[in-house]
């Protein structure tokens, strides 16, 4: 009984390794068609519809991406996936806070990897395939479809997801047509999409566009693979 439960649960081991590998070589090629948090968005009632359009990386206008990385992950380049040291600074910060202002340690490649294949939960479960699923794009696919991929399906605001969508619907353009200014006030909301509008925003939002925009003339594009 013992030697068959350890082969049932080696099997489904095995299974899901190579069922996860496998996904991400396929998404490597093929955008996700949804992603989990599109669906429980629906389910929660926060949107009423999904609004996802996929373009393609050089569809995308570069202000966006350097935006993204200016307000979201500073040292995107330079990591392979986790930037440890942000995370511990994070949870420092949430210590002397005592919970009354959270704020995060994740890398665009994490946030890409629990976007893409995972639900927004937080357990240590969930973490941990964070991590996995994080060191598994950063190989298989690189940082240039890893940006390509975030960019297409993070959510900008209650039930638009992407850079194209997200673009129509806060400045009536395309997502190739976006200015420097539109791309940071799009960037600086995505830590909280449902409560702060890029097209609409409030005080705290012109300040820390003000801040992306400055640290975006910094970022380059040009040897991205």
């Amino acid at each position: 009984m013992i030697k068959k439960t350890f082969i049932i649960f080696f099997k489904l081991i095995v299974g899901f390794f190579a069922g996860s590998i496998l996904l991400v070589c396929i998404y490597k090629f093929v955008s996700p068609p949804v992603t989990p948090l599109m669906i429980m968005r629906l389910a929660q009632g926060k949107a009423t519809g999904i609004d996802y359009k996929w373009r393609s990386f050089d569809k995308i206008s570069p202000n966006l991406f350097r935006a993204v990385i200016g307000s979201e992950d500073a040292k995107f380049f330079h990591h392979d996936g986790v930037d440890w040291k942000a995370i511990r600074n994070a949870q420092h910060y949430n210590e002397v806070k005592d919970g009354k202002k959270v704020r995060g340690g994740s890398t665009i490649s994490q946030q890409t990897a629990k976007n893409v294949f995972l639900t927004p939960h937080r357990s240590y479960i969930r973490k941990g395939l964070e991590l996995y699923f994080t060191y598994l794009i950063e190989y298989i696919w690189g940082k240039k479809r890893i940006l390509e991929v975030y960019a297409n399906v993070v959510e900008w605001a209650p039930g638009v997801y992407g850079a194209e969508a997200a673009a129509e619907h806060h400045f009536q353009r395309h997502a190739s047509e976006l200015t420097a200014r539109q791309a940071a006030q799009m960037a600086v909301v995505l830590p909280n999409p449902i409560r702060w509008s890029a097209s609409n925003p409030s005080p705290y939002i012109v300040s820390r566009a003000n801040w992306a925009q400055g640290r975006m003339g910094s970022i380059s594009l040009n040897s991205i693979k």
